[in-house]
């Protein structure tokens, strides 16, 4: 029994033994086999990592590259010239800017005038640029201050013919196709007292123009410079008030302005022509200035041949004013006509022609007595004093 027992305890210590040593290998296995799955894990966090990391970075590389787009360095070189025309925006310049050249990129533009504050200070024009410069300086060549312009500058008093040629010769634009435009005068805009005619009505002041501004758009834009004049100086009610038409006294300011050889004498020139006008008996206006008008000459002292030409613009010969103004008239010229110096002269006469002084007179001995000092001055050029 005893051997039995012992054999079965021997038995049972062998099978502990071998329980025991079992589930230490198990552990032992399960040991190895966790450190296995601890490294694989870790290996593939390293991959992905590794994965992750370098499409992040080639991602910023893209990404930069699509938030600071391509730009040029510097000034650029060359010449272009870049027009902007009436209602584009930004976006639209950057395109153009891009399609010639001028920069790199229409972002870079668009970002670049963002930044500066200017997306909606853009001027229609014309603009002189450089390719391959810089979205800023592209930016700073586009400032209204460097639009490509022509200055015309245009003198009170000038007839419409002569107004054409200069203007011909200061745009270099073809002085047929002013002439034209000065004859359809439907699209000038003209006010309806003008009665068709664009002489008297292109108002004398500086100008700038651009490039492709045309003939009519030129003249279109002096009729508008007039009709601000003639707000400015009240015409409409002046010329009521006074018992003309606006017409009547665009006709009286041109012979002022041809006649006055200062500012100073203008509103006793306006005095004169409208005590011609309202005197009883009648009385002529008899104005040099409208003959010579009427005979395509200047100056402002016709010979007694000349005053007899049957011209509707000879005032020696028709009463009243002639059919329409003789010059374009500034500023000064239609406030005097508007606003005529009180007195009671009939004459003016400039006894010296050197200094543009005029003297007035309100009988006939004072007339004559201007008129000899005129000779008298005369005289003393011609014998070279």
């Amino acid at each position: 029994m005893d051997f039995l027992l012992g054999a079965e305890d021997d038995d049972n210590r062998d099978q502990r033994r071998t329980r025991g040593s079992g589930r230490r290998g198990n552990r032992r296995r399960r040991k190895r086999r966790n450190r296995g799955g601890f490294i694989a894990p870790l290996l593939a966090f390293i991959i992905l990592a590794g994965i992750i990391g370098g499409g992040g970075y080639f991602g910023y590389q893209w990404i930069s590259g699509a938030l600071v787009p391509d730009d040029f360095a510097g000034q650029g070189k060359g010449e272009v010239v870049i027009e902007i025309k009436e209602g584009q925006n930004a976006s639209d310049v950057a395109q153009e800017l891009e399609r010639q050249g001028v920069v790199a990129s229409a972002r870079a533009f668009t970002n670049a005038i963002t930044n500066a504050g200017k997306s909606d200070s853009l001027q229609p024009g014309q603009y002189t640029m450089r390719k391959g410069m810089s979205a800023a300086n592209a930016v700073t060549l586009l400032d209204s201050g460097n639009r490509m312009l022509v200055q015309v500058t245009i003198k009170e008093g000038l007839r419409l013919s002569d107004m054409l040629t200069q203007l011909a010769k200061k745009t270099g634009k073809p002085g047929k196709d002013f002439v034209a435009a000065a004859k359809k005068t439907g699209g000038l805009d003209l006010p309806s007292y003008a009665k068709g005619k664009l002489e008297g009505y292109a108002f004398p002041a500086t100008y700038e123009f651009q490039p492709k501004t045309t003939p009519a758009e030129i003249l279109a834009t002096m009729v508008e410079r007039y009709k601000q004049a003639a707000d400015k100086v009240g015409l409409v009610d002046g010329a009521k008030r006074l018992g003309h038409t606006p017409h009547e006294i665009i006709t009286i300011a041109s012979i002022i302005q041809a006649e006055a050889g200062r500012q100073e004498d203008m509103p006793k020139i306006a005095r004169v022509i409208y005590n011609r006008l309202n005197r009883e008996p009648p009385m002529t206006l008899s104005m040099d200035s409208t003959v010579m008008y009427a005979l395509g000459k200047y100056g402002t002292y016709a010979s007694i041949e000349e005053t007899k030409i049957p011209s509707k613009y000879n005032t020696y010969r028709w009463p009243g004013l002639p059919p329409g103004p003789i010059a374009n008239p500034g500023e000064h010229a239609l406030e005097a006509a508007l606003n005529p110096a009180k007195g009671t002269w009939l004459y003016f006469v400039a006894p010296d022609r050197k200094s543009n002084v005029t003297k007035f007179a309100t009988t006939e001995a004072e007339r004559q007595a201007l008129l000899a000092e005129f000779a008298r001055n005369e005289a003393k050029y011609q014998n070279g004093d």
